[in-house]
C-alpha cells in the first residue's frame, strides 16, 4: 500500500478547513494533535476520539485517525486510567490523529451541517448560527412536512448529533 507523508495530509487538511482562520472554543486543539512515525497508507474516520474510536481504528490498521471531537477540549488534565491507555494506544500502533471541530462545522462544501443540507435535499442555504466569529451552519426554507422531513433523516447517513439540532433549529426557525 502506498504511503503519503503525514505533513503533506495535515497541510492539506489544513489549508482546506481554514484550520489557521476559523474560531474555536477555548482548548479546542485543530489540526495535528498525535503524531505518527511520518507516514499514512490507510485513514479511519469518526465523531469522537475515544478509546473505543482508536482501538477500532487499530483494528482497521489505520495509521491516521480523522475526529470531529478531538482529545483536547480544555486544561491539560492527567493521562491516567482510560487516557493512559488511549495514548499509550496511540504511540504503540503509530496511530497520528487529525481533529477539525468548528472549522469542519464551518465549512460550506465538507462541513458536517452542509452535508446534512445536502442529504436532505435543501436549496437557496443561507447562513445560520454564528458562533466564534463564523457562521456554522445553514438554514433553508422549504416546503415540506416535518414527518416527511423526519422520514428522510433515518436513511440518511449522520453526521453527528450536533448537525442533527442546528438542522432541527434551521427547520424550526423557517416555521416548517
Amino acid at each position: 500500500m502506498p504511503k503519503v507523508p503525514l505533513a503533506a495530509i495535515v497541510k492539506h487538511c489544513d489549508r482546506i478547513l481554514r484550520t489557521k482562520e476559523i474560531g474555536d472554543y477555548d482548548g479546542a486543539a485543530n489540526g495535528l494533535q498525535v503524531e505518527n512515525g511520518g507516514t499514512v497508507s490507510r485513514i479511519a474516520a469518526t465523531v469522537d476520539a475515544s478509546l473505543a474510536t482508536v482501538r477500532l481504528a487499530i483494528a482497521a490498521k489505520a495509521d491516521l485517525l480523522i475526529v470531529h471531537h478531538g482529545l483536547f477540549w480544555g486544561p491539560v488534565h492527567p493521562w491516567t486510567g482510560k487516557k493512559y491507555e488511549l495514548l499509550r494506544l496511540l504511540v504503540e500502533n503509530n496511530l497520528a490523529v487529525y481533529s477539525s471541530h468548528l472549522p469542519l462545522d464551518a465549512h460550506p462544501r465538507l462541513g458536517n451541517n452542509a452535508q446534512l443540507c445536502a442529504a436532505l435535499g435543501l436549496k437557496n442555504l443561507r447562513p445560520f448560527f454564528a458562533t466564534h466569529g463564523q457562521f456554522i451552519g445553514f438554514q433553508s426554507r422549504t416546503k415540506i412536512s416535518r414527518a416527511k422531513l423526519a422520514a428522510k433523516l433515518p436513511a440518511q447517513p449522520a453526521p453527528n448529533r450536533e448537525s442533527f439540532r442546528v438542522a432541527a433549529k434551521a427547520v424550526s426557525a423557517s416555521g416548517s
